[in-house]
């Protein structure tokens, strides 16, 4: 089963064309990784998948309802693209509460259990400016699971991690997999989506250049 499908989008920014005629078709309990360039295209097409963006031309097929026609955003999505803005005078706790607050699918105990997960202490009292680099990208890690989304949108999610982060973030999207979460994951480093990914597409110029179909190796 699709859960994504992009029918011939394009996107044109001020004349320039920042996606050009990408279909795809993203079935559900499996994740993909994007590669590419700076202005490939990569955060760009995470953003018209996930409704930020309208395409110029095409269609964009999220959990069976078109995004902009059928629904403005796709249902039951996590989203990491670019910096996860945060309160900085809030605790990590405080900001998930916040956010959780918009939907109200989740409890307290919840979001202190994915705090836990990404490896970072729920009590802590310190506020979000006073976290490390690595703890703030955790955080942004924790907000895209914490609803326990069916997709997830990650645009360069290991930025900032320490060896130690980036195991752990593979764990976690490994049980995200087994969950039947479809992933996608954008980065710069192609070898580390061979590792969670068990397909990956190379943009440039906003375009897919090159696919490569089931390349995961064990963790």
């Amino acid at each position: 089963m699709a859960t994504v499908v992009l029918e011939n989008v394009t996107k044109i920014i001020k004349g320039s064309t920042v996606l050009s005629n990408i279909s795809l078709s993203l079935e559900c309990g499996k994740a993909y990784g994007f590669y590419g360039h700076n202005g490939s295209g990569k955060s760009m097409l995470f953003r018209t998948i996930a409704g930020l963006i309208r395409p110029t031309s095409g269609k964009v097929v999220v959990f069976d309802k078109e995004i902009g026609k059928d629904s403005s955003f796709p249902e039951n999505m996590g989203l990491i693209i670019e910096t996860v803005g945060f309160w900085p005078y809030y605790t990590g706790f405080e900001n998930l509460k916040t956010l959780a607050a918009i939907r109200h699918v989740i409890s307290n105990e919840e979001i202190k259990e994915t705090i836990k997960r990404v490896g970072l202490d729920p009590n802590d009292k310190r506020p979000y400016s006073k976290y490390s680099l690595g703890m703030k990208q955790r955080l942004g890690i924790a907000q895209a699971l914490m609803e326990k989304p069916k997709l997830l949108l990650l645009d360069e999610p290991t930025n900032a991690l320490d060896d130690e982060g980036i195991k752990l973030f593979r764990q976690l999207i490994c049980e995200e997999i087994e969950k039947s979460t479809t992933v996608l994951i954008s980065s710069h480093n192609k070898e580390e989506l061979s590792i969670l990914c068990s397909s990956f597409f190379k943009m440039s110029a906003g375009l897919i250049s090159d696919v490569t179909e089931e390349i995961r190796h064990e963790i």
